[in-house]
């Protein structure tokens, strides 16, 4: 799905939505206050967008007017959004006051950094969530649309794929770093919590390959040494792809699928190097208040959310575990790397 946005007039919004389909005609949902209002299929024909070879006719072109939409030129809140995929495509910023630049958060845990994703939302007219999850198409359209020029997206965002559509002077990347071993004990937790759904016939299919994993970890005590050696013994594909240095995985390979080697952890460095914010978990308040200085964002920083006892238990325990240690041995030598780097000017309370 490609889409774009050519003006917003305050009586008249117009834009073009392509369906993955090329033979369908979008459906866009207007949202006015909080209120979905109607759902409209996109009614104008671009010619540009057949000859481009994006959609069978060009009918691809939406105009959301006042005639149709009483209230829509005082409106505060309009959102647009693609009905087939749910991604918005346009949101009037409630306030004229928001960051004019396109920041990028790139999540490097298991859980998405909630506290930081709530904390810059209404400060930018257009917010993704979960971009790592988005398809190859529709991450290109945020990433590379001139005209999104306040945006805030994050997620799992597979760095060497897209760094070539993030160099712009416009454009701000931001990574937060986690402490290794509670982010694997994080992750060992989060398959352990789908152990039920894995094991139910009727929604095993929501997991995907993952319900492997999730089985399979339900199969060892976590709070056990043994057990734990044993864990990382045998480890299905789906584990060992989620557990083994997740960070080089995002900073160092181009695929999701792609396998992680030696060279990974140099290219990982280097791009690391580029990222425009760099921060550590354990110096929360330090990575926020670059941010909001670099935003000109001028408001107490969130509190971090705390790491559930369970997980930092089982990160102890972890850190003594040698097999747990070699799946991390990338992730630690950065993690370690950033973590000196950033306690030279700031201290962790």
């Amino acid at each position: 799905m490609r889409f774009y946005v050519d003006h917003d007039l305050g009586h008249a919004v117009r834009g073009w939505v392509v369906p993955d389909n090329p033979t369908a005609i979008g459906r866009i949902a207007v949202v006015i206050e909080g209120e979905r209002v109607a759902e409209i299929p996109t009614r104008v024909t671009d010619d540009a967008i057949r000859a481009a070879g994006w959609h069978a006719t060009g009918q691809c072109v939406f105009v959301v007017e006042e005639a149709e939409f009483p209230g829509l030129a005082q409106a505060r809140r309009v959102e647009i959004y693609d009905v087939e995929t749910n991604v918005l495509v346009y949101r009037r910023a409630p306030h004229p006051n928001v960051v004019r630049k396109k920041v990028v958060l790139v999540n490097t845990s298991i859980h998405p950094e909630t506290v930081i994703e709530t904390a810059l939302f209404d400060h930018f007219q257009q917010s993704y969530f979960g971009v790592g999850r988005f398809s190859e198409e529709v991450a290109r359209v945020l990433f590379e649309s001139p005209w999104m020029t306040s945006s805030f997206q994050s997620g799992a965002i597979i760095l060497p794929r897209y760094e070539g559509f993030l160099q712009g002077d416009d454009t701000l990347t931001t990574l937060l770093v986690h402490d290794p071993f509670i982010e694997m004990a994080t992750r060992l937790l989060w398959l352990q919590d789908r152990a039920v759904v894995a094991a139910d016939p009727r929604q095993r299919w929501r997991l995907g390959s993952v319900a492997e994993a999730a089985e399979y970890v339900a199969g060892h005590a976590l709070d056990d040494a043994k057990s734990l050696k044993r864990l990382f013994r045998m480890l299905p594909e789906p584990a060992y792809h989620l557990l083994f240095n997740p960070l080089t995985r995002l900073c160092g390979t181009k695929l999701p699928d792609d396998r992680v080697h030696p060279g990974n952890s140099i290219v990982a460095i280097e791009v690391l190097s580029r990222v425009g914010i760099v921060g550590h978990r354990r110096f929360f308040k330090a990575f926020m208040t670059t941010l909001y200085d670099r935003l000109g964002i001028l408001e107490p920083v969130p509190t971090p959310a705390p790491i559930p006892d369970a997980a930092r238990a089982l990160a102890e325990r972890l850190r003594a575990v040698k097999l747990a240690e070699d799946m991390l041995v990338f992730d630690i030598a950065m993690s370690d790397a950033v973590l000196n780097a950033v306690s030279k000017g700031w201290n962790d309370s």
